[in-house]
């Protein structure tokens, strides 16, 4: 019922702002839209996590089990100077685990997020009412698991939470790709991203 009322509301909403020529409502429109496609976002991933079961399928050469793709690219994954948070697709979306470059990058620590819930950890910034980090991230996040491919994000605008409790600005380039098992069975969604927070803000204040 939660979830019809939300697509309800979110269909009403762009109707709405369709029809609207005043320059604030469309705006108090948009942030309502914003605001929908995050909470639908947060009760799918919570409920049904990217929508299992995915499609099947049997590419050469794939792993075999869980723990074999972890030991596979686990001296990689610990490594690595890149950004890496390896997602269980179930319902919940739970992070299993960070390398050290994600959790620096991040602000965050590998035995804190391991277990949580993807979004309770990494929730849109409160202060911003078009942030729409959370319900892309889900989409890029699904469409990964329901093709069977990575699936490159434009940069996206993603504020971290710093341990005081205030967002910072961040901007980040993320690719996900989903982890199949021999039987083509997902078993986890592997997460990627760059950080071009430095890039952005630079060009941004070169415009004139």
């Amino acid at each position: 019922m939660q979830r019809f009322i939300l697509e309800q509301n979110l269909a009403r909403f762009r109707k709405l702002l369709t029809e609207e020529a005043d320059r604030n409502l469309r705006l108090t429109l948009r942030s309502m839209i914003f605001s929908t496609q995050r909470d639908l976002a947060f009760l799918n991933a919570n409920s049904s996590g990217v929508g299992l079961p995915p499609p099947r399928f049997s590419p050469a050469g794939i792993n075999r089990d869980g723990h074999h793709v972890v030991s596979q690219f686990q001296r990689e994954f610990e490594n690595s100077p890149h950004l890496y948070l390896v997602l269980n697709p179930r319902p919940g979306l739970h992070i299993i685990d960070v390398n050290d470059a994600y959790a620096r990058a991040t602000m965050t620590t590998r035995a804190v997020v391991a277990g949580e819930r993807m979004f309770d950890v990494f929730p849109d910034n409160p202060d911003d009412p078009f942030a729409d980090g959370v319900s892309n991230l889900y989409a890029s996040l699904r469409s990964a698991a329901e093709t069977g491919r990575p699936h490159a994000m434009q940069v996206q605008r993603y504020d971290l939470r710093h341990s005081n409790g205030k967002f910072v600005e961040r901007y980040w380039r993320p690719v996900n790709s989903p982890v199949f098992d021999d039987n083509g069975r997902l078993i986890y969604l592997l997460h990627y991203v760059e950080d071009v927070t430095s890039e952005v803000l630079l060009s941004s204040q070169s415009r004139p």
